[in-house]
């Protein structure tokens, strides 16, 4: 039966673990001053009190998927320690621009343990026939704004603003020329001297909120305020162009890195298997929930 590991946390705080560890104990006190440990690495423990702190690095809205994940990153931080320590790479490896010693030795130690050849021509062109639809160059679109300003946290505010970006739609909707006339008057965007116009934009040329909204919108004056960070804005759509097809030639580094990207990901992942059976890993077996 797997043992249940549980989570010990309280409000704010990283666990009653950490703050045990940090007294003093004395006496009998000692004993109960003890932090459980149920992961280990060959015979190195990985304490709660070790886990708590790391969770603070591996946020999840399920505190025992954030133990999970922070104790794997911790028994993967040892295994590599280990290794590093075994092949004596720490004192002879130089660190680049940037890069701390223990990174540097990691490095190294991937780059020569679990070496990622470069793909081929063969699997880069299977991908892109397997996947022609999904490269083609930038989408971009011409639109024109008036943005009703409210800071994220003024509720009050931002329903005012939306409030008034419908009135205004209504409004043009049955006048459209008065767009220029509504962005002079109305918005607190730089763009109001141009009459709201942004001219043409791509994906990541603007906030990825306002984004994720005007490229699903077709040419034409959009029904409904989209909402920003800065606040609403109205929104009219003046163009729309769809990005043309890569060819092979166009999209075969970006096919390349991916690739590489994959195959470094399942070396590691292999690697790393490898480590743990060479040094044994004890209680990473999730916790059972209630």
């Amino acid at each position: 039966m797997a043992r249940s590991i549980p989570v010990i946390m309280d409000a704010g705080a990283l666990s009653d673990a950490v703050r045990r560890q940090s007294a003093p104990a004395t006496g009998e006190d000692s004993a109960e001053a003890a932090v459980p440990v149920w992961v280990f690495v060959a015979d190195t423990p990985i304490s709660e009190a070790d886990i708590a702190r790391e969770m603070q690095f591996h946020r999840a809205d399920d505190p025992h998927r954030a133990r999970e994940d922070a104790a794997r990153a911790l028994v993967v931080r040892e295994l590599l320690r280990r290794e590093i320590a075994r092949q004596g790479l720490a004192d002879s490896v130089s660190a680049e621009t940037g890069e701390s010693a223990e990174e540097a030795a990691i490095r190294v130690l991937l780059e020569q343990d679990a070496p990622v050849p470069d793909p081929d021509e063969a699997a880069c062109r299977r991908y892109y026939e397997q996947n022609q639809e999904r490269l083609h160059h930038p989408d971009r679109v011409q639109l024109r704004h008036i943005l009703l300003a409210a800071p994220p946290a003024d509720i009050a505010g931002r329903d005012r603003a939306r409030e008034k970006g419908e009135r205004l739609i209504a409004e043009l909707r049955q006048q459209p020329h008065l767009f220029t006339d509504f962005a002079l008057r109305y918005s607190e965007c730089p763009s109001r001297e141009q009459g709201g116009e942004l001219g043409w934009i791509e994906r990541g040329d603007t906030t990825p909120e306002f984004e994720r909204q005007v490229f699903m919108l077709k040419p034409g004056l959009a029904g409904l305020t989209v909402e920003s960070r800065w606040g609403h804005h109205v929104v009219q759509i003046d163009s729309v162009e769809r990005g043309e097809a890569l060819s092979f030639d166009e999209a075969r580094p970006r096919i390349a890195a991916y690739l590489e990207a994959q195959v470094r990901q399942n070396a590691i992942h292999q690697y790393l298997q490898l480590l743990a059976e060479r040094y044994g890993v004890r209680g990473l077996e999730p916790a059972p929930q209630n």
